[in-house]
């Protein structure tokens, strides 16, 4: 387990695994005054949370799959990335994709947060690169289903 730096300014619980086997922790929205995200609204939602990654690790945003179904509110960027020598505070971009007015209150769990460890690449030019079966077959090119 790795350990991150965090302070959380909200009013709201840390992030939590809800369950043993969750890859994500629920995040939790931290509003002075509830939001009305209108149907195909954008807006950026503050949590009161900075995090200190370390190097080689970055937190991910995505939606809370229930909230996507029943809803409609999903996040627009996602998955949004959070780098490690960020310190500001965590804000979520949330769209609402349904037909109805979505009321968003202060603690609503919004979104969810995986920590995940990435690699950093360097490039490499050359003149040719090595076919594959697939090669340049792209969009739909192994079926439509």
């Amino acid at each position: 387990m790795t350990s991150i730096k965090i302070i959380n300014k909200s009013t709201n619980e840390l992030p939590k695994y809800e369950t043993r086997g969750a890859a994500g922790m629920d995040i939790r929205a931290f509003i002075k005054e509830d939001i009305s995200i209108l149907p195909f609204e954008r807006v950026l939602v503050p949590t009161g949370l900075y995090i200190e990654l370390p190097l080689g690790y970055e937190a991910q945003l995505r939606p809370r799959s229930g909230l996507s179904i029943k809803s409609g509110i999903t996040l627009p960027n996602s998955p949004a990335t959070i780098d490690s020598d960020y310190r500001g505070e965590i804000k979520v971009a949330l769209i609402n994709l349904s037909q109805e007015v979505f009321v968003l209150r202060s603690g609503d769990r919004m979104a969810q947060m995986i920590i995940a460890k990435h690699e950093t690449a360097a490039w490499e030019l050359v003149e040719n690169i090595t076919e594959s079966e697939r090669s340049d077959k792209g969009f739909g090119s192994t079926g439509l289903q």
